[in-house]
Formats: C-alpha cells, structure tokens, sequence
C-alpha cells in the first residue's frame, strides 16, 4: 500500500511550496495529493492551472470556512508579513485578528493537521522589535506544535541568488531541525542563457561607448553611492558634459556629504547625505583635490544648472503631532541655515540599474526590480530572461509562465525557492510517515541516502 500526504497550499502563489513538496515525496516514494488550493491574484491563478493538471483553485481563504476545508497532513503557506494588533490576550501575546496569519492560525486549530511549513521574508524576525515573530510563534506553540524556525539563505541550498527567508515549520511530534549542510555553490553563469536578443537604446550605447563588455559586470548605474561598483550620471555625462575636475568634484561631494562631521557642525539630525556650502566644501576640495586657481564655485553653478547637484537648505528632524494624536518624527527644511550643494540622488529612471556579475550571484529578487537587472549576453546588455528567473528560484525547466514579461517579474519576486522548501519537506515528511525520524527501527521503507544525513533536533 503506497503510503500519501495530504496537504493544503495556502497564499499559493506559483505553487513553488507544492512543488517542493511533491519533490520531496517522489524522492521517498510517497504519494502527495493537494487537497485545497488558495491564492487571489488572476495571472497566478491562471499559471498556476497551466501547471496544474485539474488544479481546483479557491479564492481568499478568510473566506473559506473550516469545516469546508478537507483534512489534511501538512499546511503550505508563504503568508504574508502585517503588524499585528497591540491589543493583547491573558497570555500576553498579541492579537493576530485582521492578519493573514490568523487564517492560518484558524485553520491549524480548527483542523489539528500533522504540520506546517511557513515562508516570510527575513524582516519579520525583527518586525516590531521582534514581537511579531514572538507572537507568530507563541500562537502557534499554543495549538502544541514543536514549532522551529531559522533564517535560510537560498546561496547555501545551490541556486545562485542571494535570497535569505525565514521558515518556520512544525510537527505534532517533535522538534525539527533547520541546519542544514551547505551544497556546491552555484554561480550566475551556470544558469544564464546566451544568445538571447540584447537592448537597443542610448542609455546602453552610452554604457557601451565607455566601458568594456567585461568591465560592466557587478556594476550599478546610480548616484546615490560611491565607489568602483557604481556608475553615475555624470560618468556617462548623462545631463551634460561633465569635465574630469567635476567629475573628481562630484565623487569626492558624494562620500562627504554622508559624514556625521557635517551635521554636527550645523546642529542638525545627521542623515544619509546632506547638502554642504561653497565654505565646507572649498575646505576639502582644495586641500584634497586640487589648486586655489580651479573655479569651483563656476563648476558647482555648471553642475547645478545641467542638474547634477541641487542648491538647498539642509532638513532636520521635527517633532509633529498627527490626525490622530500620535507625535511622529518628520524631516523639515532649515531656512534659518544657509543653503548648499547636495547630489540629486533619486532613482535614475532607465531600463536597468545593475548589471549582473556572472561569476557571482543575483540579489534578492523582488518585483519592483527585477525588470531593471540585466547580464551581459555576447556584446550587449539585456534583461533576465523568463526562464532564467525561473532558474533562480529552483523551478524545474518544464514550468510555463505564459504572460508578458513584466507580469511574469511579479510572480516570480513574490515566490518561494523550491530547492530550500523541498529540503525542509523532506524532514516533515519523512517524520509524518515514521512517526519520528529519530527512530531508526520503526521506519517506512525511505531510501538511506536521505534518511542518513537527517540530524536530530533535540529541542
């Protein structure tokens, strides 16, 4: 008799957690079967399904009742992250009412299943000083579960994205552990496709105009920061020409302003990057950089008007009182101090900010800026490819999204990694079918190259 686990995939997504865990249940030799399916947004429901064979899917589980959920062995669920109410219960925690996670927490009650496997981002362990998390976990010790959770890195578990999430899983049974024994190490390279068509604008032929194909790898096209890494506006005179002294001008004023000196001196709140005055800047400029002959006040103006720097009275902090009674810190210009040079550091409104080096690793992968990464393919420049973000979160090759890519960017930053996921199911499982994968003498038949390298969490 085959043995199976039934599971519920909760905030489903791409269905990356019922991925990993049908993964892991092959490789036992364990029948999975998903008994109730929930998510909301159209263009993952929809690939969701094309993935799926027969996928039944339910819309906003705050609306689905208990008793109309099937039972179940394990719950799936990358929920996500909402502060919680400050109104406490006799046993101190706070109240999750009005939160995802209370879905969650009242299916666990209701329901009693074996276990749970939860994703979040790395945040929450330190979300409201860390009473969130301590309420997550106190809820869910309540239900008695020997609840475990860790932050996991996706690095360690061989996909090439710099990618930390916290999972927070638990059992019935025991305590199970998180440490796991890092893999080879994945790089870019050996996920990206090549011969893929490559952007044609002026912002890359200008790149390309200044910089050698191998020279761009790890670099970020912003102002907001210094050093080899970053190219900037005025590297590729974006605004203007710039000349090699403003140019010096420029980078030295961007590593200045951030000093805590400066704001000292003005009696103001120190914050990441302040205007400073033709006086403090004539003070480490001709000392540092260049002569008493060079006209920096000229090029200070030049900079100004191409739109490199703004001429502003510094901010400080102020102390207001809200609609609601609630005093908040806000940041007020100082027209009592006198203006100065600041560097116009907002978002450069291009096709990419960075480029990816392909002998290192992606960053984190979030929707809002996966459309603005891009590698080097041949000679040119271009985005991530489908597939290739696919890559990056451990989804098998023959998954299909079939939308623009610009949606497809929105699925995959709000996902899971399958590879991490699958390692973790494989612990739950395997304790679910043999009762405790401590003991060795009264186990199903789970082949010993995974049952082995199990370690035992002793908590």
């Amino acid at each position: 008799m085959t043995l199976s686990i039934k599971f519920i995939d909760l905030f489903a997504g791409l269905g990356g957690m019922r991925i990993a865990l049908e993964n892991a249940c092959n490789e036992i030799g364990i029948n999975a079967q998903c008994v109730l399916t929930s998510e909301i947004k159209n263009h993952a429901i929809k690939t969701y399904q094309n993935n799926f064979v027969n996928a039944h899917i339910l819309g906003d589980i705050a609306k689905v009742k208990s008793d109309a959920i099937p039972d179940f062995d394990l719950l799936l669920a990358g929920f996500p992250c909402q502060p919680f109410s400050s109104a406490g219960n006799r046993l101190g925690f706070l109240d999750t009412r009005g939160t995802l996670f209370f879905e969650i927490e009242r299916i666990l009650q209701e329901k009693q299943p074996f276990g749970f496997i939860l994703e979040n981002v790395e945040g929450l362990v330190k979300h409201d000083r860390g009473r969130t998390l301590s309420t997550i976990i106190g809820k869910l010790e309540q239900l008695d579960y020997r609840v475990t959770w860790k932050v996991l890195n996706s690095l360690d578990f061989g996909i090439p994205q710099d990618r930390k999430r916290i999972y927070i899983i638990g059992t019935k049974s025991r305590a199970i552990s998180l440490d796991f024994d890092a893999p080879k190490i994945t790089y870019l390279k050996d996920i990206i496709e090549t011969g893929v068509p490559t952007i044609e604008s002026k912002l890359i032929d200008t790149i390309l105009s200044r910089f050698n194909i191998e020279e761009l790898h790890g670099r970020s096209i912003k102002d907001k920061r210094g050093g080899e890494d970053n190219i900037h506006s005025w590297d590729l005179e974006l605004k203007g020409s710039v000349s090699d002294k403003q140019k010096q001008l420029l980078s030295s004023l961007l590593k200045e302003r951030r000093k805590k000196i400066w704001a000292e001196k003005k009696g103001i709140a120190w914050m990441d990057g302040m205007p400073l005055t033709f006086a403090e800047i004539a003070s480490f400029y001709y000392q540092n950089i260049f002569n008493l002959q060079d006209d920096l006040q000229g090029m200070l103006k030049d900079l100004v008007d191409k739109g490199y720097l703004k001429y502003e009275h510094p901010k400080d902090l102020e102390q207001i009182t809200d609609d609601k009674n609630r005093v908040i810190l806000k940041r007020k210009y100082r027209y009592d101090l006198p203006k100065g040079y600041n560097i116009i550091v907002g978002k450069l409104s291009f096709e990419i900010n960075k480029i990816i080096d392909p002998h290192g690793f992606a960053p984190t992968l979030v929707a809002t800026d996966m459309s603005r990464l891009a590698v080097v393919d041949g000679k040119g420049i271009r985005k991530l490819t489908i597939r290739e973000g696919l890559r990056l979160f451990g989804f098998p090759e023959n998954y299909q999204i079939d939308f623009p890519i610009d949606k497809a960017y929105d699925l995959l930053g709000n996902t899971v990694v399958v590879t991490v996921i699958q390692a973790i199911a494989e612990r739950l499982v395997i304790e679910r079918v043999d009762g405790s994968y401590a003991d060795r003498q009264n186990r199903a038949s789970v082949p010993d190259r995974i049952y082995n390298s199990l370690p035992v969490c002793s908590k």
